[in-house]
């Protein structure tokens, strides 16, 4: 695996998470305890908003319909992107995991042959 691939596929999407988790930790600390659920959809927010297909636009809405309808986009936005999220982290497991083996067999590989 190459560096770039090793950057993309598990630095970017391992450091994104973790910043996001960082940055809005504050807001999810109720009484001392974290809503990992808020956390969770709060972090997946700009992972799954551009990927929604269907955007449910107000039209015809006071102020406070306009404002429920996008937070709504939000929420629904926040879900898909906690899985996509999640999704990402596990295939970031993998190919660390993949990666790791790789360098192990080709140190076992030069090891034998010497």
């Amino acid at each position: 695996m190459s560096a770039g691939k090793f950057l993309r596929k598990v630095v970017i999407p391992v450091g994104a998470a973790v910043f996001l988790a960082a940055l809005f930790y504050p807001l999810c600390v109720e009484n001392g305890m974290c809503d990992y659920l808020k956390l969770w959809i709060l972090a997946g927010i700009p992972f799954g908003i551009h990927r929604m297909f269907v955007w449910v636009v107000p039209k015809g809405l006071d102020l406070g319909g306009t404002v429920g309808v996008l937070a709504m986009n939000l929420l629904i936005g926040g879900v898909i992107g906690g899985v996509i999220l999640i999704w990402q982290l596990v295939l970031a497991g993998y190919y660390l995991v993949w990666c790791f083996g790789t360098v192990v067999l080709k140190l076992a590989r030069k090891c034998i042959a010497k």
